[in-house]
């Protein structure tokens, strides 16, 4: 009877812990998953797709403007299945003379072109086992394409200067930031090629389409870069934060990232104002601003609801942080969430 009582309350505790770890993750991917920050709609989708595939070896094609984090969703869909522990290699096709991302991608042999003065393997066997990133993969030339749609196809490489190719294991995710279906209809990319890359398709939205995401992405990068440049996190007052909120980012995320480091680097200030942002930044008004019709007040009344809705869901409705987080008082917060009804 001993033996079943203890044996019912080891799985007990085993449950628990189960059920426990699940709702972490749970948590963990409402508010983002790896290192993509962000709980807005647009992101939940990603994260759902990247859930769906990261556990089998389907191809994926990531889109999306330069500096959505298409990088970042390959590497988030590697470090979360079977092939994490295996080789996660990126290859920018862009930029590279035809021979050279041809020895790049499939490798070459000694003397196969001048300047080949030993073997190469290529980025194909390099990942073997593992996952094989190609970004701007809309860049391959079109004379190049037929080799690379069978190594897509095929999984097998021939390298340059040589006859008997090479069989490959890797798991392949490509990034664009052009349209590739208008590439094809411009006869710029092969329709056989996009198709064998589109098996799962995801599109990283721009930043300006998720600015709910912006208070969750610079408090991310104040920590990242605080524990960078070892020192205490900064803050960001609440017009800064308005300001970051309300520009468009034409730079995306990275554009964001690259303004918290420049702040860092250039003050050593406890606290991140308007006069630290860059003049585009700082200065920048909404294209309706200004107009006449009430635009510019509709526009900031919604943006402060947005920010302080933001910050409560940071918090987890603890007001007092939200105050802190938005740099005012707790009463005038509790006056703002009593007139937007948050």
């Amino acid at each position: 009877q001993e033996i079943l009582v203890t044996v019912e309350r080891v799985l007990k505790v085993d449950a628990l812990r189960r059920e426990n770890a699940r709702l972490r993750e749970e948590v963990g991917r409402l508010r983002g998953v790896g290192e993509l920050i962000g709980e807005s709609p647009a992101l939940q989708g990603v994260y759902r797709v990247i859930e769906a595939v990261k556990g089998n070896k389907s191809t994926v094609l990531v889109s999306g403007e330069s500096g959505t984090g298409k990088e970042l969703v390959a590497r988030t869909i590697h470090q979360r299945g079977p092939l994490a522990e295996h080789p996660f290699i990126a290859i920018n096709c862009a930029g590279l003379s035809e021979t050279l991302l041809d020895s790049q991608l499939f490798g070459h042999r000694r003397g196969a072109f001048t300047g080949a003065v030993a073997d190469h393997d290529g980025v194909f066997r390099a990942a073997n086992g593992g996952t094989l990133f190609l970004d701007e993969v809309s860049e391959i030339p079109l004379s190049l394409q037929p080799k690379f749609l069978r190594a897509v196809q095929e999984r097998e490489v021939t390298p340059l200067g040589a006859s008997v190719p090479v069989p490959v294991d890797v798991r392949l995710i490509a990034a664009t930031n052009r349209d590739l279906e208008a590439e094809v209809r411009g006869g710029r990319f092969r329709a056989d090629l996009f198709y064998r890359l589109n098996v799962v398709h995801i599109e990283m939205p721009p930043l300006r389409a998720h600015p709910e995401d912006i208070p969750n992405l610079v408090e991310h990068f104040l920590q990242s870069f605080s524990r960078q440049y070892r020192v205490s996190p900064k803050r960001v007052t609440a017009e800064a934060l308005e300001r970051l909120t309300a520009y468009t980012w034409p730079g995306n995320v990275r554009e964001l990232q690259n303004l918290i480091e420049r702040a860092f680097a250039l003050s050593t200030a406890e606290t991140i104002t308007l006069e630290d942002l860059p003049p585009a930044v700082a200065g920048w008004t909404p294209p309706d601003a200004g107009a006449g019709d009430g635009t510019e007040l509709s526009t900031l009344g919604d943006m402060e609801r947005r920010l302080i809705a933001a910050a409560l869901r940071k918090s987890e409705g603890n007001k007092k942080e939200a105050a802190r987080l938005l740099g005012i008082d707790r009463q005038r917060l509790y006056r703002k969430i009593e007139k937007y009804g948050l």
